[in-house]
């Protein structure tokens, strides 16, 4: 195909921020579908005090995309300390006052992102305002992102998108929508499996979008570390499975799996945190009829984390610059 590749990462939180940083350096469309759930930080309060989208996730990946040396992406990443806006970043009261301004959350994102100068674009993937709803295996219902996540007394079952305005429609942006139709490749995380990236795919006109797509041109990133109160004991056929389960189908072609074990010192710290590697469980990964891209993909430091160099380096070979795809 000649041109630029159009390229469209989903998901939400620092996984999708962390592959964006990677990607940007090179010359690709690149599009990131960001989830809009967040009800926890300065994100959610913002939501529930003005009644608009919870601009923390959109926020990260604008920033992603610019450069990240540049004073403006460091003043977007700015926490005030002290007084009423203690704990707010500047970045999210930008894009709020930037929305309220031209009367819509999707036209202040585009305005913000003039003023990083980014690399790509960011699209919710809805405009309606939604919390989650898990329910779990010993029968919890539980309403809200932070309060899923920090529950912990049980696997959850499944997640559902829920209309804050009961009244209203949950659809997804028609943009996002148009970035997958017109997507070379799209790539579904790495994030929080159930509040980052299931919460994108639950929307009919994506799921319907990603069902008509040849699956050979969808990748999904697996998580690297497990998340307390989400994925405890899960391996990366879980995580792969739960996406399945929650959409009726299998989307996905391709599995990038990382099978560099950290440390045992890194790992006695996580552990201590009720955290844990994925383990690569590639047989059982293949049963469920996708390709494994195994390898190092991370980057170990105190965190653990993709390292976004190593696996967009790879993704630019296994697929963008590849003949055969």
């Amino acid at each position: 195909m000649e041109g630029r590749r159009i390229l469209t990462v989903i998901g939400g939180g620092t996984g999708l921020s962390t592959i964006l940083r990677g990607l940007k350096r090179y010359n690709l469309d690149l599009n990131a579908i960001v989830t809009v759930s967040d009800d926890g930080g300065s994100s959610g309060r913002l939501s529930k005090d003005l009644g608009v989208l919870p601009p923390g996730d959109v926020r990260n990946c604008l920033v992603a995309l610019a450069d990240e040396e540049s004073l403006m992406a460091k003043l977007f990443q700015y926490r005030f300390t002290n007084g009423d806006l203690k704990d707010h970043s500047f970045g999210n009261l930008f894009l709020v006052a930037m929305s309220a301004i031209l009367g819509d959350f999707l036209l202040g994102v585009k305005e913000t992102s003039k003023v990083l100068a980014i690399r790509g674009r960011v699209l919710p993937s809805t405009l309606k305002r939604v919390k989650l709803k898990a329910y779990f295996e010993d029968g919890s219902i539980i309403l809200g992102e932070t309060s899923i996540s920090s529950y912990g007394k049980s696997k959850i079952r499944k997640i559902e998108l829920v209309p804050i305005d009961t009244d209203v429609n949950i659809s997804a942006t028609s943009e996002a929508v148009e970035a997958l139709e017109k997507s070379d490749l799209i790539i579904i995380g790495p994030g929080s499996l159930y509040t980052s990236i299931i919460p994108n795919l639950l929307l009919e006109e994506i799921k319907d979008t990603l069902k008509n797509i040849d699956n050979k041109r969808i990748l999904y990133i697996c998580n690297v570390m497990t998340q307390p109160g989400e994925t405890l004991g899960y391996k990366a056929s879980d995580h792969l499975r739960a996406i399945v389960e929650h959409m009726g189908f299998n989307p996905i072609g391709y599995v990038l799996v990382n099978t560099k074990r950290p440390s045992e010192e890194v790992l006695k710290r996580y552990r201590e945190k009720g955290a844990d590697f994925v383990e690569p469980d590639l047989e059982n990964l293949r049963s469920l009829g996708v390709d494994i891209l195994a390898g190092d993909f991370i980057n170990e430091g105190d965190l653990v984390r993709h390292d976004p160099f190593k696996v967009a380096d790879f993704i630019m070979e296994r697929f963008i610059n590849s003949k055969e795809f």
